[in-house]
């Protein structure tokens, strides 16, 4: 499949040229969107942004604890992606996953209780930020791991096409995850099985401390399944219609052909790596890009909806109001949701019990008297 946009090469779109290649690919028109369709596109959006601010604000304030990473700068990517699955169909996140967790259905009062670590939460309060998981939304984690869900998501793909279900996989993955050792072995077996899985890549040019082009031979990431002869395809992250789009092609040709596929969305990412990440490894250049409207999926979506006539000044203030409500609603669910039980730690350390199973607490002796 070509290419669907021309993303800037390198770290960033550093050059002014680049920039501008980075405008024409956001000027395309609505089409035949339904007003009602884009406003809901438009709100989801500000909500994931509304409360990942929420959350980076109670981490600092201590209410939240553990690693954080949050979806600014990527929540076209979110909204579209989760708006080409079925509902039925399998979500495999890395630790960057409230914005999915949300979009896949979950509770967003639940999803900020497990942030605070609250029983309340969707992992009762033990898996906290990174490990959102809800089997009856289909979204099956959250991982810690860099490319730990790979290998768990191909195994899905490998149950669905095992038992002749029609469902599709989607595993979502930083840039840095093509790196490692999994993406090679998951791909590979997703190919040679025929297995339906759409791999997705965030691409927004830097893993952790180190760019893109640093990293990988291959900077075009999209074309690193071609060693598994995956097709991939390349999308404008920062574009929610073109994510949905190219996304909803992918994943129902992997649900007919029954074959996986490979989708990058590249975008730029407001904030380092976690959320106590200063991100020093990026020039003061590269930040404005980073923050500029021009990049930015909810400023991009807000000009254009605005340009329209879909957006105005009374709708934006409505939304902007409502969304803020709805967050602080989450946080306050969250405060007034109970602390777990200390006695209650292992048990979901296995689906089912284990023989010899130790629960001992830190505390504990190691052989009882």
């Amino acid at each position: 499949m070509a290419d669907t946009t021309a993303k800037p090469k390198g770290a960033a779109a550093r050059s002014s040229g680049t920039r501008r290649r980075a405008r024409k690919n956001t000027s395309a028109g609505l089409g035949d969107e339904k007003p009602e369709s884009l406003l809901d596109y438009y709100r989801r959006m500000l909500f994931i942004r509304r409360f990942e601010e929420r959350t980076a604000q109670a981490y600092t304030q201590a209410r939240i604890g553990g690693y954080c990473h949050l979806n600014l700068g990527e929540e076209a990517t979110v909204v579209g992606l989760l708006d080409a699955m079925r509902q039925d169909d399998y979500l495999f996140t890395n630790y960057r996953d409230h914005g999915y967790a949300i979009e896949k259905g979950m509770d967003p009062k639940r999803v900020m209780a497990e942030l605070y670590g609250r029983s309340d939460g969707v992992s009762k309060g033990w898996g906290g930020s990174m490990h959102m998981y809800d089997t009856e939304t289909r979204m099956l984690g959250g991982y810690g791991i860099v490319g730990g869900q790979l290998p768990l998501a191909t195994g899905a793909a490998l149950a669905i096409s095992y038992r002749g279900g029609d469902e599709v996989v989607v595993c979502q993955m930083g840039d840095g995850t093509t790196n490692i050792g999994a993406w090679h072995e998951s791909l590979n077996i997703a190919k040679l099985w025929n297995l339906p899985v759409v791999f997705v890549v965030i691409n927004n040019f830097t893993g952790m401390g180190t760019t893109v082009d640093m990293s990988s031979a291959e900077p075009e990431l999209h074309k690193r399944g071609s060693a598994f002869r995956i097709e991939g395809v390349r999308v404008d992250g920062r574009d929610v219609l073109a994510v949905r789009d190219t996304a909803a092609e992918l994943v129902e040709r992997a649900r007919t052909e029954q074959t996986p596929f490979l989708l990058e969305a590249w975008s730029h990412r407001q904030k380092g790596h976690s959320v106590v990440d200063p991100a020093k490894y990026r020039t003061e250049e590269q930040w404005e890009e980073a923050r500029a409207d021009e990049n930015d999926p909810i400023a991009l979506f807000d000009a254009k909806l605005t340009e329209a006539g879909v957006l105005t000044d009374e709708l934006r203030e409505e939304i902007a109001a409502s969304v803020k409500a709805e967050v602080a609603e989450a946080a306050d669910f969250a405060e007034n949701s109970p602390l777990p039980d200390v006695s209650t730690l292992f048990d979901y350390t296995y689906a089912t019990p284990v023989p010899n199973e130790s629960r001992r607490m830190p505390a504990d002796p190691v052989f009882a008297e």
